[in-house]
C-alpha cells in the first residue's frame, strides 16, 4: 500500500444487507473514513463501527471526490461509498477525474481500489424475471451533466438496434419531460406492447414492482428511486414474469429430453446458417462476379441437412418445389438460405418482430400500394425469396357504396387468381386478392380498367360505406368518394376504418368504427374512437351533429392528418384519442362505468 494512504471506492449493491459483497463489507471495516450521499450513508450505518464520516447532499459529488482524495493524501484509508456499481453512473470515475487533475500516478500516488457492487440493472431484472438475457445498454436520462441531444442520439440507436434498454434516472422533481419525450422514441422503434418492467427500491424496504407495457409505462409512477427495463422485439411476459430469450430456440428443442443435433456439432458453422461464418462460407461457395457477405446466395448442401434437422419445425414453415430449370439452386439449398434469412439478427416470422425490424418491407407486408399509397406495388416487382414472383395482396371492391360484382368483373378475378391465387371476402366489403405477380402495376391496371377500386392491405386508412339503400338513398355518396380518393389507402400508424352510413338507421354500423359519420336530416352526424372487437368492445363516442355537407369531408382530414402526425407506431385510433384528449377540436370523454345489475330473473 501507498504510504500515502487509500482510496476504497466501494459499490454496495441495492442496498439490502444480504447483498453486499463480502470485499466490499471488509473494504467498509477497514476504512478509517466513510464520504457518501446522506441516503447511501444511512443504508449502510449498521455496518459501521465507529469511523469518522463525512455526508453530504445532492450535487455535492465533486466536494465528496475531493475531499476523499485529500484524506487519503493525509495516509488515511477512505472510503467513497456508491449504490449499486461504484462504476456504473457511481464515484469511481470522477474519484479518478480529480485525481487526473491533480497529476496522480499510479506508482508513486495514491493507491485506489474499486470494489464492484450489484447495478441496478441486475438487481432489478432479478426482480422481473430475466428480461436482460440478450444484448442490453444502460442509458441514463438526467442531462444535468450530459447534453440532452446526446441522450436522444443514445436512446435512438438503441431503440433502433433492439437493445433491451435500462433507463436510470428517469424522472425527478424538475426533469419530468426526459421520459416522456423517451417513451415517443422508442415508440417509434418498439410496438406499444412491448413489455417494461418498473422497480423501485429494489431489495428496500419500499420495493415496488410492476410489469406493464411501453404504451401504458407512463400511467405508473416514475421516481429518481426507479430503474426502467424495456425489452426487445423478442421479449415476452409469462406468468407476470418478463423474460428476454437467448435465442437457443434456434437450434434446440426446449421441450425434448434429446436433441437432435449431438454435442459435436451445434458449434459447427453448417448448424448455424445466420452466422457470420455461414455468411462467408456462401460467398466463397457463390459464383464470382460481385457478391457480397450480407446477401448470401447459395449454401452448401450439408449446411442445409444439419440446418433442417436442428430446426424441424422451422422447415415445416417452408415450402419449396423442386427448381426445373437447369442451374437453379436445389430445395435444400433454398431452405438453408431462408433460415438463414429468418434467423439473421435474430428475427423470426410473424407480423409482431418484422413490423418493428427496421428491415425493408417484404412484397407480403408491403402489398397493394400501386393503388397510389405507398411502395409495396414497387416492392412485388422483385422475385420472391425462392426466385419466385413475389405474393402480390390488393383489396377490391366495386365501389365504395356498391356491393354489387358484374359477372365480368367475378370472371376477371378468376381469372387473375388461377390455380396459384386465392379470393377472400372480407367483412369490409371488398375482396382480397392474392396472386404471384411480377409486375404489380400492370395487375393494378387491369383491375382499375373494370371499374374495381383497389386498395392495399395493412396499417392503411380504409374508407367504406353502407349500399344506400341500394342507392335510393344517395345524398351522401358524394362525400364518401371524396373520402375514398382523398384518404383510401393512405399509410396510418393502424389499419383504420372510417365509415359513412346514408341514412340514420346506421344499419351499416358506422358508429362502431375508428371514425363514424352518419348522414341524418341533411347534415352529417360524427363519431369517434370505436373499438369493434375485443371483450371491452365500445361503439364510437358522438363528438359533433349537423355538421354541414361542405364542412364533413375538411373535418375528417383534419382528424386523419393529426393522427398521422402524432400517433405512435401501431397505436390504434381509439387509443390515440384517450391518449392526446383532443383532436381536432374534439374532446375525448372517458365513457361510464358499467353498472353490473344481478337481476332476480337471472338472465
Amino acid at each position: 500500500m501507498s504510504p500515502l494512504g487509500k482510496l476504497l471506492v466501494i459499490g454496495f449493491g441495492p442496498g439490502d444487507m444480504e447483498h453486499i459483497t463480502k470485499r466490499a463489507l471488509d473494504a467498509l471495516a477497514e476504512s478509517e473514513v466513510i464520504i457518501g450521499y446522506n441516503t447511501y450513508v444511512d443504508l449502510i450505518r449498521p455496518l459501521l463501527n465507529g469511523q469518522e464520516i463525512v455526508r453530504t447532499g445532492m450535487t455535492e459529488e465533486v466536494s465528496r471526490a475531493q475531499e476523499a482524495v485529500r484524506q487519503a493524501e493525509m495516509g488515511k484509508k477512505v472510503a467513497v461509498i456508491s449504490s449499486g456499481d461504484a462504476g456504473v453512473y457511481g464515484m469511481a470515475g470522477l474519484v479518478y477525474e480529480v485525481l487526473m487533475q491533480k497529476g496522480w500516478r499510479r506508482e508513486d500516488g495514491v493507491e485506489v481500489e474499486v470494489v464492484p457492487g450489484i447495478s441496478a440493472i441486475q438487481s432489478c431484472a432479478s426482480l422481473l424475471g430475466a428480461p436482460v438475457m440478450h444484448d442490453a445498454c444502460t442509458i441514463s436520462l438526467s442531462d444535468h451533466l450530459t447534453p440532452w441531444e446526446t441522450i436522444v442520439k443514445r436512446v435512438e440507436a438503441a431503440a433502433s438496434a433492439d437493445f433491451v434498454i435500462a433507463l436510470y434516472n428517469p424522472r425527478s422533481g424538475r426533469r419530468t419531460r426526459q421520459i416522456v419525450e423517451t417513451q415517443s422514441i422508442l415508440l417509434r422503434y418498439r410496438d406499444p406492447q412491448t413489455p417494461v418492467g418498473l422497480v423501485k427500491s429494489a431489495y428496500r424496504e419500499r420495493q415496488q414492482v410492476i410489469v406493464t407495457t411501453l404504451e401504458d409505462m407512463l400511467n405508473h409512477d416514475i421516481g429518481m428511486l426507479t430503474t426502467v427495463i424495456i425489452g426487445n422485439s423478442s421479449t415476452t411476459v409469462y406468468d407476470g414474469l418478463i423474460v428476454t430469450p437467448r435465442g437457443y430456440q434456434r437450434k434446440y428443442t426446449l421441450d425434448a429430453t434429446e436433441q437432435v443435433l449431438k454435442p459435436h456439432q451445434r458449434l459447427r458453422t453448417e448448424a448455424e446458417p445466420w452466422s457470420l461464418g455461414a455468411q462467408v462460407d456462401r460467398a466463397l461457395d457463390a459464383p464470382q462476379g460481385g457478391g457480397t457477405l450480407t446477401a448470401p446466395t447459395e449454401p452448401s448442401a450439408s449446411g442445409a441437412a444439419v440446418a433442417t434437422q436442428a430446426r424441424p419445425q422451422a422447415m415445416a414453415a417452408v415450402q419449396v418445389t423442386p427448381a426445373k430449370q437447369t442451374g437453379a439452386a436445389a430445395p435444400a439449398s433454398l431452405a438453408a438460405e431462408a433460415l438463414g434469412r429468418l434467423a439473421v439478427g435474430g428475427k423470426l416470422p410473424g407480423e409482431a418482430n418484422t413490423r418493428w425490424s427496421g428491415q425493408a418491407p417484404t412484397a407480403q407486408s408491403a402489398v397493394g400500394t400501386a393503388a397510389g399509397a405507398g411502395a409495396g406495388a414497387a416492392a412485388g416487382k422483385a422475385p420472391g425469396g425462392f426466385g419466385k414472383p413475389a405474393l402480390f395482396e390488393v383489396g377490391v371492391s366495386p365501389g365504395v357504396g356498391n356491393k354489387k360484382f358484374t359477372a365480368r368483373q367475378m370472371a376477371l378475378l378468376a381469372e387473375v387468381a388461377g390455380d396459384d391465387g386465392e379470393l377472400e371476402y372480407t367483412p369490409d366489403h371488398q375482396i382480397v386478392l392474392r396472386v404471384p405477380c411480377a409486375d404489380p402495376e400492370e395487375l393494378v391496371g387491369q383491375l382499375r380498367d373494370e371499374r374495381f377500386i383497389v386498395m392495399p392491405i395493412g396499417d392503411v386508412f380504409k374508407v367504406k360505406a353502407c349500399d344506400f339503400c341500394n342507392m335510393e338513398k344517395d345524398d351522401a355518396v358524394p362525400v364518401a368518394e371524396h373520402l375514398q380518393v382523398v384518404l383510401g389507402g393512405l399509410q396510418a400508424p393502424k389499419e383504420t376504418s372510417i365509415a359513412l352510413n346514408g341514412c340514420g338507421m346506421a344499419c351499416y354500423g358506422a358508429v362502431l368504427e375508428d371514425i363514424g359519420i352518419v348522414y341524418r336530416k341533411g347534415g352529417y352526424d360524427l363519431f369517434l374512437g370505436g373499438k369493434k372487437f375485443g371483450r371491452n368492445a365500445h361503439a364510437a363516442q358522438p363528438v359533433a351533429e349537423g355538421i354541414r355537407g361542405d364542412q364533413i369531408t375538411d373535418i375528417v382530414e383534419n382528424i386523419i392528418a393529426e393522427y398521422k402526425e402524432k400517433g405512435h407506431p401501431n397505436e390504434r385510433f381509439h387509443k390515440f384519442f384517450k391518449r392526446v384528449g383532443i383532436v381536432a377540436g374534439f374532446r375525448h370523454e372517458d365513457a361510464p362505468a358499467t353498472v353490473e345489475v344481478n337481476a332476480v330473473c337471472g338472465d
